[in-house]
């Protein structure tokens, strides 16, 4: 689980950034500045190293630079409510891409789950993401600001959480099947 979360912190890094510096700050400029330097610099530093650069981390850089840029444009709440249906589909779609899930897990899990069943929990996030972006759609064009922040809070998150409880425990266990 560790190798996951760190993997995840990794591609997200400058997603984070951004979203830290801004609620730290208040300042969109300093947020998009800091979290462009940082992802331009990872994947320089990726490439220094000759490693590959993953699809999770060219798409985290692109959304800060397009999202945090257009933002900075719009100054709108509105489109600020919106974003997350943006983040969710561009990472829905990311994760169509078949085994993307393969270099989040730890060991013991590629050697004792079967590949579908891995390829298949990774569309299930995909399905999760775009159903998430579009909720998220609906609140943020029909329903109040607080409506809203309450979802993008506590519903979106929880819906995660609980998403990625049910694949640990469910991964759990075909993992003790079959060593027992």
């Amino acid at each position: 689980m560790k190798q996951a979360l760190w993997q995840l912190l990794s591609d997200f890094l400058s997603a984070i950034l951004f979203l830290v510096v801004y609620v730290v700050s208040g300042s969109l400029f300093a947020a998009a500045g800091i979290a462009v330097a940082a992802g331009l610099a990872q994947l320089v530093r990726l490439k220094v190293a000759r490693r590959r650069i993953e699809p999770m981390q060219w798409m985290s850089l692109g959304l800060v630079v397009a999202l945090g840029g257009a933002t900075v444009l719009t100054q709108s709440p509105r489109f600020m409510m919106i974003k997350p249906t943006i983040v969710h589909f561009a990472v829905a779609t990311v994760m169509l891409r078949r085994g993307w899930m393969l270099r989040y897990l730890p060991e013991i899990v590629l050697r004792n789950v079967p590949e579908p069943t891995i390829v298949a929990a990774g569309y299930a996030w995909a399905g999760l993401l775009a159903f998430l972006g579009l909720a998220n759609l609906f609140i943020a064009l029909h329903l109040d600001f607080a409506t809203w922040a309450w979802f993008i809070s506590v519903g979106s998150v929880g819906a995660k959480l609980a998403a990625f409880g049910l694949q640990y425990g469910i991964f759990r266990a075909i993992v003790r099947q079959r060593l027992a």
